[in-house]
């Protein structure tokens, strides 16, 4: 589930839609969650085969550990990516922000994270730190960088409104709650690494 106050509008004819924000969120803010009606489709999910919806399904899914795609039933699914990104996906499973987000702000991801599986041409408003490409390697190339920018946000989390903490489960909430309190157990982003 997509933080409560973003909403999806039209950012221009190449890029589409996006996610905004429609008020502050601050740094430390879980923006994203799965949760129980967000699609899940199994490796071996005929819909895979099926060239009608494979299209749709690369576009919109996130790749998982164990190769589950997961598609958000809400406006999760219309965040873009940018090198410079403000928020990003946690090995908790979770996305945070990486820093406050202002009223009308786009909300950007690290889509290097989601696993792809392919190369893909970026359209970065950032051009000076945009990458160009993103390449099925950025796990490798990246994963100290992405940590590096969770550790230094992630002790805001019980700092800020969190909406969505209840959607957490148990474990990860009891995980990441130790976390910020002992400096001790952090779950690396490589956590979310397909194996090849």
């Amino acid at each position: 589930m997509m933080h409560p106050n973003t909403e999806v509008k039209f950012v221009n004819d190449q890029i589409g839609l996006g996610v905004f924000a429609t008020a502050l969120i601050p740094a430390g803010t879980i923006v994203y969650v799965e949760d129980p009606l967000d699609i899940v489709i199994a490796p071996d999910n005929p819909l895979l085969d099926n060239p009608v919806l494979r299209p749709t399904i690369d576009k919109y899914a996130v790749i998982e550990p164990g190769e589950r795609r997961i598609i958000a039933w809400d406006a999760a699914k219309y965040v873009n990516h940018c090198c410079y990104a403000n928020i990003i996906s946690t090995g908790y499973g979770f996305e945070i922000a990486l820093r406050d987000i202002q009223p009308g702000e786009e909300l950007r991801d690290e889509y290097g994270l989601f696993n792809l599986g392919w190369t893909m041409e970026l359209s970065c408003q950032h051009v000076d730190v945009c990458r160009g490409c993103l390449h099925p390697d950025d796990f490798e190339r990246y994963h100290a960088v992405w940590d590096t920018q969770i550790r230094n946000v992630l002790p805001c989390i019980m700092e800020v409104p969190q909406p969505l903490w209840t959607l957490l489960d148990s474990n990860t909430a009891v995980a990441v709650q130790h976390y910020v309190t002992t400096g001790q157990g952090y779950k690396s982003v490589l956590a979310l690494k397909v194996a090849p």
